[in-house]
């Protein structure tokens, strides 16, 4: 009867994690393939322009330059010299200008419209590329939000899956942080930086290509900074992935701490531990600042390191082609122009931002990794309790209800329950007695099957539990509970819960069975009032009388009662002991209880006592007796058979890692 067994982080291969995240995106293939057209688009357009505009200078405005200045010399002197020298002894005319070749004869004007036609295409590829990348995004965080509406669905639908030694174990607050916390950083890697990463990573590649196309050697210069962008990279990466998987960690905590506050503020306010809980919060909430000041303080170097390295990237560049250009001579064989070294420029400028923002989103990323695996654990945890194949629908209960030498625990080796044997007909009534910790609320759960049994086998009308669907045995089961919860929803809804279908009379009618009647037509709209978080606003024997009324509504034909009418004063008692009569007719039910008057007219008393029965009878012939049970009547139950309320004393809280 285990679960999850902890909170703590599990690390696993980012590459799986991502790909199995891809995979929910398998039914918006089409959207993804028009993505990554819009991302081959834009890519194009960023990669374009810098040579364009190199292009622009060796093709119009130099060879203008050129054309003016010999003009002006009458083809003869120091001007007609210069300019060849100044483009490296080569003329780009013909080599480089694939845009648009002028002809020799070509005149200033003739330069001016070739420019002024290249400069509009430049602004038209930048305007493309502008609203290809606003598709795209726009595509991917529509996918996105498919793909997280999905996960969280499936999330929220395996939680209610998992047995109850699973909530036992894990906190409340650290469940929801998964669902919440946890899938919005999915959302934001899935939605932005992944496409992000993808689109630098091909910005990146497609440049490096270009560069080395146009010139092997200046192009393996330019990227001499690359490998040391990258090593910067990877080992800030990597410490940033290992502190955003703490800060992940330490944000469930802070939501753990929260939600146990705020729902035992009764307890903290009773016994004065407002300071001692904001203490301890206070180090919860610490604990969570440090590690998020660790992760961003990583986030936050790379982008400064890279900014640097990318500066000394320029440098070299500059000075490499300045020089080339300046003397006439080539670098290693290859001519450089004065477009080439500004093209470069512009390559190198591109080339060093995508890196920039890959190490910057992949950085980011690891949240969301840390994230992924932490759903994906989720989803990973079986259920404790699931139906066999092949298991039957549970036809309509008569309730017998028989235990066969049962043996139960909730954890491996460490039994509750121990041989427990026993057989209730249909319609009887079937009151467990015992200490604290004997093992009554495990006979209780075990019934719907809440929990699988160790040893032994749990028959109802012949079935064995295990060989039927677990939801077609819990439909015809009912429990009212000594801790009643109530949804923040009408009176109405609230009754109804077990039974969504039923008339607004029929709820009336069990609200009546169980005298809630008269305190809900009390209330500010009656039946229409929406009730607190869990019933606040409502008293404990109102909250009880609503659930006994829910009990009622659903018409079950097995009826659990786990300590129904202990929170609830003698007189109220009284006043719903003959509704529960009424309601315990021709059903088979099992009251496990503290107080006398609801197990004295039972068909069987069963005495548990370190998890086994060691007495079982009426309530007259165990007293007759005098053995176990008579000396808990003289303790507990004599006042409440005189008149008085009589108590078990302290009940044991629900972590089912004790016995219950």
């Amino acid at each position: 009867m285990g679960g999850m067994t902890s909170e703590v982080y599990k690390p696993k291969h980012p590459g799986t994690t991502l790909s199995r995240l891809m995979g929910y995106f398998k039914p918006y293939l089409l959207i993804l393939a028009l993505v990554v057209a819009l991302m081959i688009g834009a890519t194009y357009t960023q990669v374009t322009t810098p040579e364009l505009t190199g292009q622009g200078i060796d093709c119009f405005v130099t060879p203008s330059m050129a054309s003016r200045v010999a003009g002006q010399s009458g083809q003869s002197g120091p001007g007609s010299t210069q300019l060849p020298q100044l483009m490296g002894g080569q003329s780009t005319t013909t080599s480089t200008c694939w845009y648009e070749k002028l002809p020799a004869t070509a005149t200033t004007n003739d330069y001016i419209a070739g420019l002024g036609k290249l400069v509009l295409l430049v602004l038209a590829l930048y305007a493309a590329g502008a609203v290809a990348n606003g598709l795209m995004f726009y595509l991917m965080s529509w996918a996105s939000q498919h793909v997280l509406r999905r996960l969280r669905s499936e999330v929220f639908r395996h939680l209610h899956s998992l047995s109850l030694g699973f909530y036992a174990e894990q906190e409340a607050g650290a469940v929801m942080s998964r669902i919440t916390n946890d899938v919005e950083t999915i959302q934001q890697a899935v939605s932005f930086a992944l496409v992000q990463v993808l689109s630098s990573t091909l910005l990146v590649v497609w440049i490096a290509v270009k560069m080395l196309s146009l010139n092997l050697v200046y192009g393996l210069i330019s990227m001499a900074v690359a490998p040391l962008m990258l090593l910067a990279t990877l080992y800030i990466s990597n410490q940033a992935r290992k502190a955003f998987r703490v800060t992940r960690v330490e944000i469930a905590k802070v939501n753990a701490n929260l939600e146990e506050s705020f729902s035992g503020v009764r307890e903290v306010q009773a016994f004065g531990r407002e300071d001692a809980n904001i203490a301890a919060f206070r180090d919860s909430n610490a604990a969570n600042r440090d590690a998020n000041i660790r992760a961003v303080s990583f986030s936050a170097a790379l982008q400064p390191i890279l900014e640097a390295l990318g500066y000394v990237a320029i440098a070299i560049v500059t000075i490499t082609g300045g020089l080339a250009l300046l003397r006439g001579q080539t670098l290693f064989g290859a001519a450089i122009s004065l477009g080439l070294i500004i093209t470069f420029i512009a390559y190198v400028q591109r080339f060093n931002q995508p890196i920039s923002q890959i190490a910057t989103m992949w950085t980011n990323m690891q949240s969301a990794v840390a994230g992924a695996e932490r759903i994906f654990e989720i989803l990973d945890t079986p259920p404790q309790v699931t139906d066999r194949p092949g298991a039957l629908e549970m036809p309509p209960i008569r309730g017998e209800v028989e235990f066969d030498n049962v043996c139960a625990g909730y954890v491996p080796g460490e039994m509750v329950l121990k041989d427990v044997s026993f057989k209730a007909e249909p319609g009887q009534t079937v009151a467990i007695v015992g200490p604290t910790g004997a093992g009554k609320t495990t006979i209780a759960n075990l019934i719907p099957r809440f929990y699988d049994v160790a040893e032994g086998a749990i028959r109802i009308d012949g079935y064995s539990v295990a060989d039927v669907q677990a939801a077609s045995l819990r439909r015809q089961i009912g429990m009212v509970l000594q801790d009643t919860f109530l949804f923040g929803d009408t009176v109405m809804n609230n009754i109804r819960f077990g039974r969504p279908g039923a008339t607004d009379e029929e709820v009336r009618a069990a609200a009546q069975l169980a005298h809630a009647d008269d305190f809900i037509q009390r209330l500010p709209k009656g039946y229409d009032t929406v009730l607190g978080e869990h019933g606040a606003g409502l008293s404990q024997g109102q909250r009880q009388l609503i659930a006994i009324a829910r009990a009622a509504l659903a018409n079950p034909r097995i009826l659990i009662l786990d300590e129904a009418t202990s929170s609830v004063d003698t007189r109220t008692e009284r006043m719903i002991q003959t509704a529960l009569e009424e309601l315990l007719k021709g059903r088979t039910s099992f009251v496990i209880a503290h107080r006398l008057s609801t197990i004295r007219n039972a068909d069987q008393v069963l005495v548990i006592e370190g998890g086994r029965i060691v007495e079982r009878g009426t309530h007259a012939s165990l007293l007759e007796k005098k053995g176990v049970y008579y000396g808990l009547y003289q303790r507990q139950f004599r006042k409440d058979e005189n008149g008085g309320v009589a108590t078990a004393g302290p009940r044991r809280g629900k972590g089912l890692s004790t016995n219950p």
